[in-house]
Formats: C-alpha cells, structure tokens, sequence
C-alpha cells in the first residue's frame, strides 16, 4: 500500500522497512517484471516528462540583457569560487505552472537541505513573486532571510526579471541577496530543483488546473514531500536537515510540519478537491 496507494518510493520504502524487505532492490524490481506483486511498474513512481527546450538562439530585449547584467551563471559561478571559504546558502527558484492562464507555483530550494518551499500565486507575474518574498521576509525576519537567502539561482522567466526587489532590503536598499540567472535553454544548470519538481508532478500532474488549491493545500503537499528520504542526503530526511539548520521555530512560520514514514502519500488525492 505505500507504493500502490501512497506513491512512496522503492527508497523510501527500503529505508523504513528493512525488516521486510530483506532482499536487494535489484531483486525487488526483478520480482516486480515478475507479476509476484499487486502492483505493477506503473504504480511506481515515474520521471516526469520536460518541455521541449526553447530556442536558445532567440534575441533578448535591451532590457532583460541589462537585467542580466553580473546576474549571469557565469558571473554565478565565479562569486561562488570568490566565497569558496564560506558556507553560502545557495537557493534555486523556478515556477510550476498548471493550465495556461490559470494559478501556478513558485518554488525555492534550499540546495544544501533539498527542502523545498512552495507557494501558491494567482499568476505568473513579477508582483505575484514579489508579494510571496514579503511574505517570507515579514515571517521570518531579515536576518534569517540573509542568512537562508544568500545566493538565488533562477532561469529566464518574465516573472523574475525585478531582481532588485529581491535582493534588497525593502527599507534600508541595503544588498542582503544576490540573485543570477541561468544560461537562456539551460535549466540543468538548476538541476536539484528540477529534480524535485517531480515529486509535485506525483500529486498534482502535468496539465491539472491549480486553481480550486489553497495555501494550506500546498503547505500539507510540501509537509510530505519534504518528510520523504532523499538519496542525495545519504538517505536523510530535508525536514531534520533543515530543521537543525533553520531552527524549529522558523520551520513552524514557514508551516511545516514532519510525516511520520508511513503517513506519507505522494498521489493526487492528497489535496484533490471537489470542485
């Protein structure tokens, strides 16, 4: 039931229970091609399908080139090689969408923890990202804000070409962020949040209007996400990464809460609403 009815990973499931299943995942997979299981190949949880890349070759305004301007992965890469003695808190940005025209997601990925923070916006535009930054920064207070916020990596879109409203302090203009994009066509160079799209894509998939969602439907969607194990932190969990790291309190302002191993449901019907 975890893998058929609850979309948990074979990894997840391996982590929790190695009482029961005392064979390899090899061996697991082999007994599913088998039909020795209930469930099938398709119950497991799938890559989600990307969108063919757009033209790379395609002229930016005069004024998103200035936008970009020091902000490149290039100029990225070289403030990180500038700080390589310090530990920078590095947090990769992308929207979601789900029908054109409709309600989308902006994501945020503390890298060093692979927690992802998720929130909903009536639409796809610089204000509505804007509006979800001054959220964060009146809940947690600046300083944790230039502490988690140090660096922001993004990728070309229209919504995130008011950099300056990001990276400065809304009242003193003080520089508390600094915010690069990536390469135009190169969304690899932001992998690990890439990566962790999927997971959404298992709860609400390509196509599905998010539009009946609410923020609290989105809260207990990443309260999942976030208490699943993750390979890449050696089989850790981001919610007791980050917690040691963020503090408890500013993991409740940001209204997350752990799921126990066995609670956890990766499948749509976690927040489908009847419309």
């Amino acid at each position: 039931p975890l893998i058929k009815d609850q979309k948990q990973s074979i990894n997840q499931v391996y982590i929790n229970h190695p009482d029961l299943l005392y064979f390899s995942k090899t061996e697991f997979y082999h007994l599913i091609d088998a039909g020795i299981f209930s469930f099938r190949n398709i119950d497991l949880p799938r890559k989600v399908g990307y969108k063919p890349r757009k033209d790379g070759k395609k002229r930016r305004t005069r004024e998103e080139s200035l936008i970009r301007m020091n902000r490149t992965y290039k100029d990225y890469l070289a403030y990180l090689e500038a700080h390589k003695d310090e530990d920078i808190s590095i947090v990769q940005m992308d929207t979601v969408e789900g029908i054109k025209g409709g309600k989308v997601l902006l994501t945020l990925l503390l890298v060093q923890y692979n927690l992802m923070l998720t929130f909903i916006m009536d639409s796809q535009t610089t204000l509505c990202v804007n509006k979800v930054f001054d959220w964060i920064r009146s809940t947690i207070g600046m300083d944790n804000f230039k502490r988690i916020f140090q660096v922001i990596l993004t990728d070309n879109g229209h919504e995130f070409f008011d950099p300056l409203s990001i990276e400065l302090d809304p009242i003193t203009k003080e520089q508390v962020s600094h915010m690069f994009y990536c390469d135009p066509s190169a969304s690899y160079q932001k992998g690990a949040i890439e990566k962790n799209h999927e997971y959404i894509r298992y709860i609400i998939p390509k196509g599905t209007s998010m539009d009946n969602y609410t923020q609290s439907d989105i809260d207990l969607m990443m309260s999942h996400i976030n208490s699943t194990a993750r390979e890449v932190l050696n089989f850790a969990i981001p919610f007791d990464m980050a917690s040691i790291y963020l503090g408890m309190d500013t993991m409740k302002k940001l209204v997350f809460s752990k799921i126990q191993p066995d609670d956890i449901i990766l499948k749509p019907y976690l927040i489908n609403k009847k419309k």
